[in-house]
């Protein structure tokens, strides 16, 4: 079918990310002989800097990589831990339970301990290799774009609560327009000192570099002014708990779906939503109900709200809580799951998670919220394949508006502690060294052990829905990589959000008005509480793609144009 831009093809190597220098940055490192783990950091750095108002260095960043010659791929979770000091008495004491913006929401940074882990473990390049473009992007400028431009204006009394931040993203007393130079002079110096660090130790070795980079971050100046800024205005993290943070590596969660073998992320994160919902679909003829006909859209919409609600009610930090995960995972608990899929009625509300035996009772469900669901700052996505078939994918996040930059840095440190509950009986709890549970959350398809497509999203809990679409539309429809991110989309809000305020929406189903007003009207009639979204939606995530023909080496990328994406290759 016709796309708003062309499928972007090749033999070489290929990258797609959520803008377009972002894309260019990872393709110079492809072009100057560097793998996908390479480029894929030079693409992640570089999109918190072109995108600072969703994504920061000092933000998570989540990376999975498959590796050509071993057939093997890696989880790094690139998610902090809240600090030993913080408290979920004290927000149920002060706030009431909620969670109010600024620095007490602050886990610890993560991305650049991942962006340093992969490089070291599976890069070529050094940091000041795959940095030196979000240098030039930080120091220089670059232009603004309308994506950002629109959020920064509709932020701005979020920005103007801290003078730090206020100097950055309202540079002249207001919003930047579109077109003009937007300069991150600190965040350019931040990395360049991590980028002189590294090369003042060298002569030890690529490996000292890198460490040298990382310790200029977590033990050196950097360190010192979050530190710094956190005791002076209230805040919990301290020097300790930044030179003892480290990345895991996690298992992946596989299923397979019509011959093609799916990777997610653990139940850290809302990655085993992808997996549980696919087991669910395996169970019908969706072929037979044509794509996203109503009887369609009803069954994934249902299947979404089925493993949501095992979300709700399973999925936290496995250090702290035992997920039933191979249970959830499991053919025989997806088939109980199935039998709950009405055909003629659709859940008016989250329905009920499923019940394993010896785990706990579902946590209560938060009222109903009213009006329209509110967007979330959230995050971007690159991916990359490599000409040895190496890939890499990544969905580096973090928002600048609800916690304040730290003075003389241009950071943001991570704000993912709002994806926390301040219930104590819920597995997402808070608690001291614990992970928030990440909505960020990419994914890689291999076919015959062989990479066949590394994918993902923005949209905070949009992100399993866009991919699951996405997935569909390439496995079971045949479209190509760029037909498939364009093609009409939608979301449940039937579950309570990841996010603070943990908005609950029950019932509402948001579509993008390219899809059938017949189609719209048969979906209201079976109970779902339908809403209109724009033709092409940026809250229906911006999903990014890369397939690949293991036979003929053909390479093709998709890139979403309900965001700044691009694909690059050769």
């Amino acid at each position: 079918m016709p796309t708003y831009r062309p499928s972007v093809t090749g033999y070489r190597h290929m990258i797609s990310a959520g803008h377009y220098s972002a894309a260019h940055a990872g393709f110079q490192i492809l072009e100057a002989g560097g793998n996908a783990v390479d480029a894929g950091v030079a693409a992640g750095i570089a999109v918190g800097v072109l995108q600072t108002d969703r994504v920061n260095f000092a933000g998570v960043a989540p990376i999975m990589i498959y590796l050509a010659e071993q057939r093997k791929v890696i989880n790094i979770d690139g998610l902090g831990t809240w600090p030993r000091a913080a408290s979920i008495e004290y927000f149920r004491r002060e706030h009431g339970g909620a969670m109010p913006p600024g620095i007490l929401r602050t886990v610890m940074p993560a991305a650049p301990a991942a962006w340093i882990k992969a490089l070291e473990q599976y890069g070529t390049m050094s940091f000041g290799e795959v940095a030196q473009a979000a240098i030039r992007l930080t120091r220089d400028g670059f232009a603004m774009h309308g994506f950002m431009a629109d959020y920064i204006r509709d932020h701005e009394n979020d920005y103007r609560r801290w003078p730090a931040s206020a100097a950055v993203f309202l540079p002249q007393g207001r919003p930047p327009q579109v077109g003009e130079r937007f300069v991150q002079r600190d965040l350019a110096a931040t990395l360049q000192y991590m980028v002189d660090e590294e090369a003042a130790h060298r002569g030890k070795g690529r490996a000292a570099g890198l460490k040298a980079a990382r310790d200029a971050f977590y033990r050196g100046d950097i360190a010192q002014k979050i530190a710094r800024y956190h005791r002076e205005n209230g805040g919990w993290v301290t020097l300790e708990d930044l030179a003892a943070y480290e990345v895991r590596f996690e298992p992946t969660l596989k299923t397979e779906f019509h011959g093609i073998e799916l990777h997610a992320c653990g139940p850290w994160s809302q990655g085993p939503v992808l997996p549980q919902t696919l087991n669910v679909l395996a169970g019908f003829d969706l072929k037979a109900m044509g794509h996203n006909s109503a009887t369609y859209i009803h069954h994934v919409t249902e299947a979404l709200k089925l493993a949501f609600a095992d979300r709700h009610r399973y999925y936290g930090d496995p250090q702290f809580v035992d997920v039933p995960i191979d249970v959830l995972l499991s053919r025989k608990y997806a088939a109980a799951r199935r039998r709950l899929i009405r055909n003629g009625e659709t859940w008016k509300e989250m329905p009920p998670a499923g019940d394993v035996k010896e785990f706990p009772r579902a946590t209560a469900l938060p009222e109903a919220t009213r009006g329209e669901p509110a967007p979330l700052a959230d995050t971007s996505y690159a991916c990359v394949v490599d000409r040895a078939g190496n890939a890499f994918s990544t969905t580096p996040s973090d928002g600048s508006s609800a916690t304040p930059v730290i003075p003389g840095t241009g950071l943001c440190p991570s704000s993912r502690g709002s994806q926390s509950w301040t219930d104590p009986a819920h597995p997402a709890a808070l608690a001291p060294g614990k992970r928030p549970r990440l909505t960020p959350n990419p994914a890689l398809a291999l076919k015959n052990g062989r990479v066949f497509m590394p994918f993902g999203s923005p949209g905070n809990d949009i992100q399993p829905q866009a991919m699951v679409q996405v997935f569909l539309n390439v496995v079971l429809w045949g479209m190509d990589p760029q037909s498939a991110v364009e093609a009409p989309r939608f979301a449940t809000y039937s579950f309570p959000s990841s996010s603070e305020p943990h908005a609950y929406h029950p019932g509402r189903l948001s579509l993008e008005s390219r899809i059938e007003r017949s189609t719209v009207e048969k979906l209201a009639a079976l109970g779902h509480q339908v809403a209109p979204w724009s033709e092409l939606e940026w809250r229906a995530g911006a999903v990014c793609a890369i397939r690949v023909n293991s036979e003929t080496g053909l390479l093709e990328g998709g890139a979403d144009p309900r965001r700044p994406c691009y694909a690059l290759g050769v």
